[in-house]
């Protein structure tokens, strides 16, 4: 009676979630190479590479961005990669009208040697054209590009899938235990010469097992990101953790007292002073953004595990630079570090090269998971009506699997 239950939720959670995990497997794949497939349709954002020239500071960057935008505050500037640097905009009031200044953009690419401008976009609107491709395929992948209702469109499936993919390794397991390696190992195997419908059930049983660590990882990661306030109970319950969202940002009614200059020599003293103090070394910096009253400052250390993106993190006070809070990656709460490891490998940042070509093929397996169970529904519901004569026979089915054969497989996504 339990395996019914679960098989029943099984078929339709995955009916109900196929279309979306598709189209999340797909735009997925294409996120692992955002970066280089941005490099290829917009190259005009990438500076030309001046070795043994450095790269100005973040602070310089800064100023002479907003030099170009006079009706505009930057509040973010960020250095993922070398040969290109993001400052993010927030636009002015308009004193005449006490409403802000519409700027037509939030994000300027600079060039990291000469602070020159390289581009402008506002994110995600494709009606800028190409360069804003990728950023449109980051917001379809996150929200199906609908916003707030996409966004919990996609909590909701990562939810499902998280505890689906429990359920659907629940039914691959033999439903007597004699014998239980041997009567488990067709599971993983597929039987490439048998015919259509034994072929796409091996496919889903066997494909979902061999890659079913992964997308729990992914499934739970997504949950991690959609529906922060689910995976923070769950972590914080299982592992020591403290949440980012559990820090206090602060408020600001207008200007802080420190500028961009004066933030990130704040934020340069008070990092060194942590690494010091808790044993790291800092590789370069990444990032400084203010948010209300607080400013966040980011640096690529020793305790880091992504291959671009630095998440050693200090907080402090916009107008007396007063330290609020150090996070580190790894090594200070295990609940963060195992938090910064499922954000590293769902955005395909760690590993390097052979890892994002891996993230490529399993949104592949994704899309054949959902595929083949959906082929496998079919067949099933076409045979179920036959018996009950809603259907003119016509002849035995492709080489229909035994009943015990015909659990769906694993998992979906």
């Amino acid at each position: 009676m339990v395996r019914q239950v679960f098989v029943f939720i099984h078929r339709w959670a995955g009916l109900a979630m196929t279309v979306f995990l598709i189209l999340v497997g797909l735009t997925g794949s294409l996120l692992a190479f955002k970066t280089d497939v941005e490099r290829l349709i917009c190259p005009r954002i990438y500076a030309t590479p001046r070795p043994g020239v450095p790269p100005l500071d973040m602070a310089t960057l800064a100023e002479r961005a907003q030099a170009l935008v006079p009706h505009g505050q930057v509040v973010t500037v960020s250095i993922e990669e070398p040969d290109q640097a993001l400052v993010v905009f927030d636009p002015r009031e308009d004193p005449a009208t006490g409403k802000p200044y519409e700027l037509g953009f939030g994000q300027m690419f600079v060039d990291p040697w000469t602070g020159e401008e390289l581009g402008r976009r506002r994110f995600g609107y494709l009606s800028q054209g190409l360069i804003n491709l990728m950023p449109f395929i980051w917001s379809f992948h996150y929200t199906l590009a609908l916003g707030r209702p996409g966004f919990w469109v996609v909590a909701i499936v990562a939810l499902v899938w998280t505890i689906d993919c429990f359920i659907g390794f629940y039914l691959t397991l033999p439903v007597s235990s004699g014998a239980f390696w041997r009567r488990w190992k067709p599971a993983w195997l597929v039987k490439w010469k048998s015919g259509a419908y034994r072929l796409n059930f091996d496919l889903h049983r066997a494909g979902g097992l061999w890659v079913w660590p992964m997308l729990l990882i992914f499934a739970w990661s997504s949950v991690m990101l959609n529906l922060p306030s689910v995976y923070d109970w769950v972590t914080g319950t299982v592992f020591d953790y403290v949440p980012l969202s559990g820090h206090d940002m602060g408020t600001s009614s207008g200007p802080p007292r420190l500028d961009f200059r004066a933030a990130v020599s704040t934020g340069e003293r008070l990092m060194a002073e942590q690494a010091t103090k808790n044993g790291f070394s800092v590789q370069r910096e990444v990032m400084l953004y203010r948010m209300g009253g607080t400013y966040s400052y980011f640096v690529k250390s020793s305790r880091d595990i992504r291959d671009k993106l630095g998440l050693t993190q200090i907080d402090f006070d916009a107008n007396t630079g007063a330290l609020i809070s150090l996070d580190l990656p790894t090594g200070e709460h295990s609940g963060n570090t195992v938090t910064n490891w499922l954000r590293a490998l769902h955005m395909a940042d760690v590993f390097g090269l052979p890892y994002r070509i891996f993230v490529v093929v399993l949104g592949l397996i994704i899309t054949m998971l959902s595929v083949t169970g959906v082929y496998i529904w079919w067949k099933k519901r076409k045979a179920r009506l036959h018996r009950q004569g809603r259907l003119v026979p016509e002849g035995r089915s492709d080489e229909g699997a035994s009943a015990s054969e015909e659990t769906p497989a694993p998992v979906r996504q």
